[in-house]
């Protein structure tokens, strides 16, 4: 069983952890999950999980060593898939409908050409994120084939080193944003720099064009 980590000072609301513990029993059973829990030192959370609230007490550290048990348990590979898909239900379940991206249910936006809802509905996600959480994001559009989505405060590598890049729970998120504005459509989403790595943000490629 590992230590609890050492806490950041860095929050997402409770409601997002218990999204992704949810999630975790679903894909992995109850005894799968105490098991990420006890090898990520968040063993009290088998039998008190956080409230049900918008609350910021889910700490980044948590995130963190969270992915870390799953990258034990499962591999990196392995890790790296139950991460994306961890992504994709904290999206669906837990952000589609606040703030910024309410707007994008809309006829008005429903009814633009793609590449619109792309621009506008990207920047929305971050600021989602900037407004719920202590995750600091930002996009630039460098006026190639993609974005550049842009983690400057990030959780899933927070305290750790890492000789290849990390953040695939935010890479699922973004893959399931992109789904949901565009309307089903598929598009690829890479990791291009990571904080655990040494570098000085974590960034991702998202590119315009859908391919599925």
């Amino acid at each position: 069983m590992a230590n609890t980590p050492e806490p950041s000072g860095l929050y997402y609301p409770n409601r997002f952890a218990l999204i992704l513990l949810d999630a975790l029993e679903e894909i992995m059973g109850r005894n799968g999950l105490n098991a990420v829990l006890n090898m990520a030192g968040l063993s009290e959370w088998i039998e008190n999980p956080p409230p049900d609230n918008m609350d910021k007490g889910f700490d980044f550290a948590y995130m963190s060593a969270l992915n870390q048990g799953l990258e034990e348990m499962y591999g990196p590979r392995g890790g790296r898939g139950l991460q994306l898909r961890l992504g994709r239900v904290l999206f669906a379940q837990g952000l589609a409908n606040f703030g910024a991206l309410v707007g994008a249910s809309d006829l008005a936006f429903k009814v633009l050409p793609l590449p619109a809802k792309l621009k506008a509905g990207l920047p929305a996600v971050a600021k989602v994120f900037d407004s719920l959480s202590d995750q600091k994001s930002h996009v630039k559009d460098p006026g190639g084939e993609y974005f550049e989505y842009i983690i400057d405060q990030c959780s899933m590598c927070w305290g750790r080193t890492v000789d290849r890049p990390g953040g695939h729970i935010a890479a699922g998120i973004i893959e399931e944003a992109l789904r949901w504005l565009s309307g089903g459509r598929s598009f690829r989403v890479d990791q291009t720099t990571c904080m655990s790595k040494g570098d000085p943000n974590c960034t991702f490629w998202v590119y315009k064009e859908p391919f599925g």
